[in-house]
């Protein structure tokens, strides 16, 4: 049995590692030994997320994708979240999340035949239902946050994010270099949304 663990952070700024220890902890107390780390800085509202995809590709039947939250496997919409559980099923890969309780018993022995097939079907409701649950807190927080942006240009306050020119004009002589957007990814701390946005000007200047 595979335990695979994979770290998520929506931005550059967050740290993706933070619930490391935590993982760390939860897999020895039950004699599991984590065997690789898949971390990104992508968001989770968002279906092409490769460190999670290379995640599954590795796995074999049986093994087990570890989380801290199901909210860092799953902001998607409906129709995301139905796609990502085939690939999930097709690859018999179990999801064990911290902040679901049922679903700890994947990571261990679930007895005979029938009582694992009633813990697989409880703990596929829950998570189908904490990924909703996930997806609405994702929706509310955009909402608001358009809501206040709105109000804010209304009473001309609002002004947007400053660029960091600096970090950005590293970036863009990286790209220029031919770094792979991995390594640039990595030494500039920042999204891929970000490298796709840089990149984009380069093809308009060029």
């Amino acid at each position: 049995m595979f335990v695979r663990a994979y770290l998520r952070a929506s931005t550059g700024q967050q740290d993706a590692a933070r619930a490391r220890d935590q993982l760390k902890t939860f897999a020895a107390e039950r004699g599991l030994k984590i065997a690789a780390w898949y971390l990104e800085n992508e968001s989770g509202a968002k279906l092409a997320r490769p460190e999670l995809f290379r995640l599954l590709a590795d796995s074999e039947a049986g093994d087990i994708l570890l989380v801290e939250q199901v909210d860092r496997l799953s902001r998607l919409t409906a129709t995301d979240w139905e796609r990502l559980k085939v690939e999930l099923t097709s690859r018999c890969v179990r999801v064990v999340a911290l902040d679901l309780p049922t679903s700890w018993m994947m990571a261990t022995t679930c007895g005979d035949e029938f009582t694992g097939r009633m813990f697989e079907a409880i703990n596929g409701m829950l998570l189908d239902m904490l990924a909703a649950v996930a997806r609405k807190d994702y929706e509310d927080r955009r909402r608001r946050q358009a809501q206040g942006q709105a109000k804010a240009r209304a009473e001309g306050r609002y002004k947007g994010r400053p660029e960091d020119t600096d970090r950005n004009a590293g970036i863009a002589s990286m790209l220029a270099a031919g770094a792979s957007w991995d390594s640039i990814q990595s030494a500039a701390g920042c999204s891929r949304a970000t490298i796709a946005k840089i990149a984009k000007r380069l093809k308009v200047a060029a």
